[in-house]
């Protein structure tokens, strides 16, 4: 591997783990543990070497980065529709989470 192609990996995985934990910080749900979750993820694959399975754990952590962000903009949107609207939807929550646990841990231990 170049060392031009690792550096710029972990670079990557450092902005992310970043971003990351700025996003846990608004989570909605305290009980689930966002930063430490991710923290434990990032350590789990803190020794891996080749620049493949490295490619694939940081679109891992940017795909739950997306989710995340999804999950903040559902907030507002919903928050703006229960004030500006008289009546909710039927089928409406407070608050959802966007990623499976379970499943979240399975992808994670697939890498």
């Amino acid at each position: 591997m170049s060392v031009v192609v690792a550096k710029a990996q972990k670079l990557r995985a450092i902005r992310l783990y970043k971003e990351l934990m700025h996003l846990g910080r608004e989570y909605p749900d305290p009980s689930y543990n966002f930063n430490g979750r991710m923290r434990s993820l990032f350590e789990r694959h803190r020794g891996l070497t080749d620049p493949e399975q490295i490619e694939r754990a940081l679109q891992l952590g940017e795909f739950i980065r997306n989710e995340t962000i999804a999950l903040y903009s559902l907030r507002k949107y919903r928050h703006l529709k229960r004030t500006y609207y008289a009546e909710p939807e039927k089928n409406e929550t407070a608050v959802q989470t966007p990623i499976d646990p379970e499943a979240l841990e399975k992808m994670a231990a697939a890498i």
